[in-house]
């Protein structure tokens, strides 16, 4: 009876496993889906330089983000770097940190979901910290890839699928 019980955990943990990868798979395919459908500008690039300002009245901090553009998956902007906008930053010491939205660093590669404001005009990071990923590169094939091993080859090629981009042949 035992062994029952155990065998049967151990099913019951296999399930579990194969069925969350799934669910994580799946999930992630309709935010990349949403994302691509939704961005205005979708590039692939190299953080070069990060800026932390007070707004106006000094009540708060906003980081203005500049991106080298390798390539723009959807959209463009004249030039071949962007400048993003974020809430939070730090300015003569004084911190301010939201949760939920995308940090970046000093080169650091990254691939990013853009949203224009035509108002300000200026460009923000689309839903967040979903809407950033970074890049890295793959030391056994020296191709980059996502935090989570996914082929930029292939991710790009996904994107523009849901973007509805014709790709070149």
């Amino acid at each position: 009876m035992r062994a029952f019980f155990q065998s049967s955990f151990t099913l019951l943990i296999f399930l579990l496993v194969i069925f969350s990868t799934d669910n994580y798979s799946q999930s992630f395919q309709l935010k990349l889906k949403n994302l691509s459908q939704k961005a205005d500008v979708i590039l692939d690039g190299k953080v070069i330089q990060k800026k932390s300002n007070w707004n106006q009245d000094k009540t708060r901090i906003y980081t203005s983000v500049t991106i080298q553009v390798n390539e723009y998956l959807k959209g463009n902007n004249p030039g071949n770097t962007i400048v993003i906008n974020t809430p939070g930053g730090e300015v003569d010491g004084v911190g301010e940190l939201y949760t939920h939205m995308p940090s970046f660093q000093e080169d650091e590669d990254v691939l990013v979901f853009v949203q224009e404001d035509k108002e300000k005009k200026s460009y923000k990071i689309l839903n967040g910290e979903e809407g950033k990923l970074t890049l890295i590169k793959d030391i056994s094939t020296g191709e980059k890839v996502t935090s989570f091993n996914q082929k930029i080859s292939s991710l790009k090629s996904e994107i523009k699928g849901y973007a509805g981009i014709r790709q070149q042949q």
